[in-house]
């Protein structure tokens, strides 16, 4: 009989083998869109050692002219790469902090945030958490503005590649991070050294920051037990995340100008660079699981690669987690250093459009969306820059996705299969690896790699399967419904 092997998009790994049955169990630089499984794009390098560190924010912008115009952060560096691709080193030459290539996680009382950790445990040294230096980018008109999380104050480079960038005069300093507003303002969040305070400007005039009657500066301290981590600007609202809580403010003009709403709790982001908004709303990678703001209320999202994503997550380089839109297909992408990494190498990646998720692995520390630029542009912690989501050339990797156990039958004979009718674009453009066992923790015998042909003839028994579609060449290709001609062999 024919047996369809219909699974449905995306990856599900929580809990055990045998709970992703019938769904993929594991993948990398896949896709599923428009009803198939594909290989996501590929990538040229756009700019080799652009940069002598890991990027760890980017920023692209017009200026009044219609100008592109590209900036980068790294631990200790603010760089401008102009369109032929010419780094500029943008940092200021006095007065600027450098910054923490590397976080560390260390024990005792006074590491970390408060509420981190179970209360009464033990100290086990003095140490302190360090979080990797990262930037906060955003365009001021024309102008770039940015604050490095280490050296705290609010930077502005007004497109001279001869001169380098300079502190804005009155601006608070000990700043976190900051953000534009719709409304043109710029928002210094942590602003003088308190974790909670947001302080903003006057409107247009990022050199006045002292209320008075005759402007709209102003500060507000958050009602919350944590510290600001990010400002994200959306659709009429400015997003305010913490590492607990999630707030947003709402121009209301004079005499408050911003009023501040509390949307969501137990709901904080990891790191600095953790959350993406789109005109929608929001995401955000937390501690545990993952978020979004709809407009009105932050509430968790179901993920279905959770337990794995976290389990390999390297704790002491949370910080450097980085979100990124791909809105060419409706997907947020997080990159994540994995438990035996001190960089990005892995990643995660939500279709906020179609409800499903993926994992893989990639070495990239920032990046930013199409829109500027024809197509995303992503750094990895070698300092190269890379043109996203162009061709379909994955470096010495081939896209694959395999499945969690597969019943064959009814699950209680042992089925013998005999041929699998393929469902490809173009023949021949995948390959196919079978494994079977008898029972869930049962030991796997290896079939494959099959080269499919219209039909193809294989030779397996098992009463569950598991099935490996990984890509032959660097191309656009297309896996849908296939099928296997499988019948009863008996109960032994």
């Amino acid at each position: 009989m024919l047996i369809p092997l219909q699974i449905p998009p995306g990856v599900h790994r929580n809990g055990t083998d045998f709970e992703s049955s019938n769904r993929w169990r594991d993948a990398s630089l896949v896709r599923w869109h428009d009803g198939s499984m594909r290989p996501v794009g590929g990538w040229t390098v756009r700019k080799s050692n652009a940069f002598a560190a890991p990027p760890r924010a980017m920023v692209a912008w017009l200026d009044n002219s219609s100008n592109e115009h590209f900036a980068s952060g790294t631990y200790n560096k603010l760089y401008y790469v102009n369109p032929a691709l010419t780094v500029f080193d943008i940092t200021p030459t006095s007065g600027f902090t450098s910054g923490t290539a590397s976080g560390a996680l260390n024990t005792g009382f006074g590491g970390g945030f408060y509420g981190k950790t179970n209360y009464g445990r033990a100290p086990t040294s003095s140490g302190i958490y360090s979080e990797a230096t990262t930037w906060a980018l955003d365009n001021w008109g024309a102008y770039l503005l940015g604050v490095s999380s280490t050296d705290g104050k609010l930077l502005e480079w007004q497109g001279n590649t001869g001169v380098k960038a300079q502190t804005v005069a009155n601006a608070p300093t000990g700043n976190n991070a900051m953000v534009v507003t719709e409304e043109r303002f710029v928002f210094c969040l942590g602003a003088g050294g308190n974790p909670r305070k947001v302080q903003w400007c006057d409107k247009e005039a990022n050199t006045v920051w002292s209320a008075s009657a005759t402007n709209e500066a102003g500060d507000m301290e958050l009602q919350t037990s944590g510290q600001i981590m990010c400002g994200l600007r959306m659709r009429g609202r400015t997003l305010i995340l913490t590492d607990t809580d999630a707030h947003v403010a709402q121009y209301s003009g004079a005499p408050f100008v911003y009023g501040f709403e509390r949307v969501g709790t137990a709901c904080g982001v990891s790191s600095r660079k953790g959350a993406v908004s789109i005109d929608e709303g929001a995401f955000w990678m937390g501690a545990k699981g993952f978020f979004t703001f709809d407009g009105s209320t932050a509430k968790e999202i179901g993920c279905e690669v959770a337990d794995y994503v976290f389990d390999d997550m390297n704790p002491a380089q949370v910080s450097k987690v980085y979100a990124v839109h791909n809105s060419q297909f409706g997907e947020i992408w997080w990159f994540y250093p994995s438990s035996s990494s001190n960089e990005n190498n892995r990643y995660v990646t939500l279709d906020y459009k179609e409800g499903h998720w993926a994992t893989g692995v990639i070495d990239r520390t920032a990046g930013v969306d199409q829109g500027i630029f024809k197509n995303p542009i992503w750094g990895d912690a070698s300092g190269n820059l890379y043109n996203q989501e162009t061709g379909y050339t994955h470096g010495s990797v081939k896209p694959y996705a395999e499945t969690g156990s597969i019943s064959l039958g009814n699950g209680d004979s042992v089925m013998k299969v005999t041929q699998l009718i393929p469902d490809e674009r173009v023949q021949g453009e995948v390959e196919i690896t079978f494994k079977t066992r008898s029972h869930p923790n049962g030991s796997e015998t290896n079939h494959g790699v099959v080269q499919l042909t219209n039909p193809t003839d294989v030779r397996f028994t098992g009463r569950q399967m598991r099935m490996k579609v990984q890509g032959k060449s660097n191309t656009n290709w297309r896996s849908g419904v296939m099928r296997i001609d499988a019948n009863p062999g008996g109960r032994r």
